[in-house]
């Protein structure tokens, strides 16, 4: 009976949680219906700030179909097209994209697939026609099998794979389409005349608006991409150093942000990204026409060979940023005795790589004095530096630091939540401890899940163990630098080698007067995110 009371008091407690728990998912869908317009229209204009070539392009493609459109809607224009009208339609849906070089590899990929596919379907149905009703069946299907098995096995060829692969697709449907049609269809001949001049039609609408009506070019969009990758990778250098000698309190702020807030990753990330982003642009700027001032050849190859030095470069500053979140670090009295000349170091690099995307932005050579003396006294004062402290790179038996098994275990059990970083100078003590532990492993009788757990702990303690200068992290990361102003040269190579095939105008003095005071105006007001959007599709 007792039991029995408990259950259905059970069973009253539930049903009475039920209708709450209705009640309050029922006001939390209410809320966020309530925030959903706001959140809407704040987001349709925070896109159309970013570029307001959205809008434009946006308007641009309603433009192209309400004139397309006409072909239907006007009784003269469709009596004279028919119902193959719609393919004008289908044109301007597929191929009007948001560059000028996108719009004409896709439009002429699709001009000349269809042209070629008409081509041949009416070369096919003449063969087909001077023979019989059975043979002229087996030879439209062979024909279809060959040309699609050809057609499809070219795709795989590279340089048609990333210069024609659309119009390829364009020659298989059209070519099925016709070829099959002829079969049944008496008067294919005039559709396929009619498809073909409405398809012409939206195409010749596309690429009226992509380079006649504020056109948007691929080559301007990728030369503006590559000059705002400087900054970016300047301030990765920059932060990078600056954490790295920066006091504990502010380490262990920065270490709770995540990756999205990290400025040094936000620096690097884009240009570690740019590979596939570079090589499109450099593709659809390929089919662009000259349109500089003094009609210039755009040299797409150049910015794809820049973008690849770059991301070398930045894969050195990724190996700097390791240093800050590896496992053994250099206590920070270490550290600070190299302070100054690293954090100048780091500077005098941003300050190269801001003059390179500078150079970059207003076309014009860089600076003569672009590797200045500061940069090269700054890494001359961290190789006194180094040179100054012996002791610290050079381990000895006396002073140098051993890190053993029994200090980790001890040190992680009270403060591995807090900090997974071990420094060098807070062991003191002896490799036997490493062998002491072993044994006692070997003979006691913990559980093999106990021994899982600490393998990961021996591992580490199997390398920490060996005599280590407490300042070779430091030297890790100090390497790293001088490695970063090693590529600085190539860089700088890369970007005069560019300026030279582009015919960017000589460097003058009064250009840096006119680009501190573009700077001023940029830091006075905030300007939206300059990076370009690639909004076409495949």
């Amino acid at each position: 009976m007792v039991v029995e009371m408990e259950v259905n008091n059970g069973e009253n407690t539930t049903n009475n949680w039920v209708p709450i728990m209705k009640k309050l998912h029922m006001n939390v869908i209410g809320e966020k219906m309530k925030k959903f317009p706001k959140l809407t229209c704040r987001t349709i204009w925070r896109v159309g700030k970013e570029d307001p070539r959205r809008v434009i392009h946006s308007l641009k493609v309603g433009i192209s179909l309400t004139l397309v459109s006409l072909l239907y809607l006007m009784d003269p224009l469709f009596k004279g097209f028919g119902s193959n009208a719609i393919w004008a339609v289908m044109t301007v849906v597929v191929v009007l994209e948001f560059t000028a070089g996108a719009t004409l590899c896709k439009g002429l990929n699709r001009g000349l697939g269809t042209l070629l596919a008409g081509s041949l379907a009416f070369l096919i149905e003449y063969v087909a026609t001077k023979t019989g009703h059975v043979f002229r069946a087996i030879f439209i299907g062979a024909a279809l099998f060959f040309i699609g098995a050809t057609a499809t096995y070219m795709r795989f060829i590279p340089y048609i794979k990333k210069n024609y692969d659309y119009g390829v697709v364009i020659f298989l449907l059209t070519f099925n389409l016709i070829t099959v049609s002829s079969y049944r269809v008496d008067n294919v001949l005039k559709i396929a005349h009619e498809r073909f001049y409405t398809i012409a039609i939206g195409c010749g609408i596309c690429l009226l608006m992509s380079l006649l009506i504020f056109p948007n070019w691929s080559g301007e969009d990728l030369h503006n991409f590559t000059a705002a990758k400087f900054e970016g990778l300047a301030k990765s250098i920059e932060a990078c150093v600056n954490e790295y000698f920066s006091d504990e309190e502010q380490q262990k702020t920065k270490e709770n942000s995540s990756d999205l807030e990290d400025p040094i990753y936000n620096g690097y990330k884009t240009v570690l990204d740019s590979k596939s982003f570079d090589e499109t642009l450099a593709l659809y700027a390929s089919w662009e026409p000259r349109h500089s001032r003094h009609c210039y050849r755009f040299p797409w190859q150049q910015y794809v060979k820049l973008g690849n030095v770059l991301r070398h470069f930045g894969y050195t500053i990724v190996a700097l940023h390791g240093c800050l979140q590896t496992e053994i670090q250099t206590p920070r009295s270490v550290r600070a005795m190299f302070k100054d000349p690293c954090i100048r170091l780091s500077g005098e690099v941003a300050k190269a790589l801001k003059e390179l995307g500078d150079s970059m932005r207003y076309r014009r050579h860089c600076s003569p004095e672009i590797l200045s003396d500061h940069l090269h006294e700054a890494l001359h004062d961290l190789n006194k530096a180094i040179k100054s402290q012996p002791k610290l790179f050079i381990g000895s038996k006396n002073n140098t630091n051993k890190l053993t098994l029994a200090t980790v275990v001890s040190k992680g059990q009270s403060g591995a939540l807090n900090s997974r970083r071990v420094s060098l100078s807070s062991v003191k003590t002896d490799t036997s401890a490493l062998l002491d532990w072993k044994s006692k492993l070997r003979g006691g009788s913990s559980t093999t899940h106990e021994n899982l757990k600490l393998r990961p702990t021996l591992s580490k303690i199997a390398i920490t163990s060996l005599e280590f200068s407490e300042a070779l992290p430091f030297a890790a990361f100090a390497s790293l630098l001088v490695e970063i102003v090693a590529r600085l040269d190539l860089v700088i190579e890369e970007v005069e080698e560019l300026g030279r095939i582009a015919h960017f105008k000589e460097y003058n003095d009064d250009d840096e007067h006119h680009v501190v005071v573009e700077i001023d105006k940029k830091n006075s007001k905030p300007l939206p995110n300059q990076l370009p959007t690639q909004d076409s599709g495949d």
